[in-house]
Parts: C-alpha cells; structure tokens; sequence
C-alpha cells in the first residue's frame, strides 16, 4: 500500500516537473517569436505571440493548483519539499517573463506603425541581447530538468552582461533624443522593449536561483556569487 501511494506520489513530481519544462518551452518559443517579429516587421507574428499569452497564463494557474493538491494531500518533506516551493516560484517567473514577451510584441507594433526613427542599430542591438537572453533561458530549464546547481550558477553571472548591455543601449537612446527631440516618441518605445528584455534576464536568474535551492537546499537570493562559488552577502 504505502509503495503504492509513494509511486503515486512520483508521478504527480514527475507530472509537474514536465508541466515546467512545457511552460518553459512555450515561454521560450514566445521569445524567439518576439524577437523574430521585431527584426522582420512581421505583424502577424506580433498578433499571434500577444494572443498566445493567454496560453501562459493558463498554464500558471494548473501548475500552482497541482502544487497545493500536492502539498495538501501528500505533505512533501526534504528535497521533494524544496522542489514544491521552488517550482512554486518559478512558474510565476516563467509567467512574468511571458508578460514581457507580450510587451516587447506591443512596443514592436507600436514603433513599425510610427517607424523606427533612426534607432535601426539600437533595435538590431537589443535583438542579439535578446537572443543571448534566450540562451539562458534555454540553459536554466535545461539546469532545471538536470537540478544543475554549477550550470544555474554559471546563468546567474551571465546576467550581468544583459544588464550592462541594456544600459549602453539606453545612453545611446538618451542621446538621440538630446541630439533630436523628434525621436523622443519611438526612443521611448524602443527602450521600453530593452528593458522587458533585462526583466527578462533578471527572471531568467531567478530561476537559477531556484535551480540551486532545489539541488543544495541554499537559499542565494542575498548571496554575492563570486568566480569561484557563493560568497556572503558582505564579501569584498
């Protein structure tokens, strides 16, 4: 009986590890559709990844309602518990991150209907951060699926490129619109969309961060994460 109800138990595990890894995948594809859009005007495309959110969302509510069927029938202890609470998380990062996604596809919308106004670098620019923020959002479901503790750390410090990108993106925008006020409207938009796509790497690290509760029990939010492993929070 009791290795009846423990297999039960791994199933329903097994079930919503897939379920993230599913949201995950949808998530991604909604990205890459987003930044394809962008690159290519292609309009149609923008509706279709708008329209597709409401898929994300829906997939949020089903995997947080088999985390409480869970936590309420079967009272997970240990690494099973820790996995429940982390993946609590991260479908909402995962969520938040589709969000973005449909916020990059209307700020592209936007700035093809009133042109790009000179900015043709700074788009082609937050294109490739795009695809470099795909590539860890790739990695981190990867890392999750394996409970890679060393390939969601390596995630973690590879935001800081993003976030540094974002912000030599910005300065030149800021520029441009010193330079000439008529680009103000469409520079605004444009960075907009950069900074749904460093939200995007900061969730993407926040599923790390998870990725390494659920391996070693540690909680990293607060840790300064140094070359050669986790620090403390007041390290030099």
């Amino acid at each position: 009986m009791h290795e009846h109800i423990f297999k039960r138990f791994d199933a329903e595990l097994d079930d919503i590890r897939a379920r993230i890894t599913q949201m995950g995948g949808l998530v991604e594809e909604q990205m890459r559709a987003a930044m394809t859009a962008l690159g290519g005007e292609d309009r149609e495309l923008i509706e279709l990844v708008i329209a597709r959110d409401a898929g994300v969302d829906q997939m949020e509510l089903s995997i947080d309602a088999a985390c409480a069927h869970i936590i309420a029938r079967r009272q997970p202890t240990a690494i099973d518990l820790r996995m429940i609470m982390a993946v609590s998380k991260i479908v909402t990062d995962l969520e938040r991150i589709g969000d973005e996604v449909k916020k990059i596809a209307k700020g592209a919308r936007k700035i093809f209907e009133q042109g790009m106004g000179g900015c043709l670098t700074q788009v082609t620019e937050i294109r490739y951060v795009g695809e470099r923020v795909l590539d860890m959002l790739h990695d981190v479901l990867d890392a999750f699926v394996r409970v890679d503790a060393d390939a969601a750390l390596a995630i973690i410090r590879r935001d800081k490129e993003v976030d540094e990108s974002f912000r030599s993106i910005v300065r030149q925008l800021v520029t441009f619109m010193m330079e000439d006020p008529r680009t103000i409207s469409t520079a605004l938009d444009i960075i907009f969309i950069a900074r749904s796509v460093e939200r995007i790497g900061d969730h993407t690290k926040n599923i790390a961060r998870d990725v390494i509760f659920i391996a070693k029990g540690e909680d990293v939010r607060h840790t300064v994460l140094g070359k050669q492993g986790m620090e403390g929070e007041n390290a030099q």
